[in-house]
């Protein structure tokens, strides 16, 4: 079995601090209305979940410091 890090902060209402072993990120929303993620590595991703079994995100990477791993 692999061993994994990850942490998650919340540090204001509606905003959170992640952090695993290779990089951190902010996630701004809540659980209602959309959330939009900016990671370390160059990756944005907002996503948003709807009724029922379906769900929205849209990831776009730009090369960062890592080069678009």
């Amino acid at each position: 079995m692999a061993v994994t890090f990850r942490r998650s902060f919340r540090i204001l209402p509606g905003v959170r601090l992640n952090i695993n072993r290779r990089s951190w990120s902010f996630t701004l929303g809540s659980g209602k209305g959309p959330r939009h993620t900016v990671s370390s590595t160059g990756r944005r991703t907002t996503s948003m979940d709807l009724p029922g079994p379906f769900g929205y995100r849209k990831t776009t990477t730009s090369r960062g410091r890592r080069g678009g791993r």
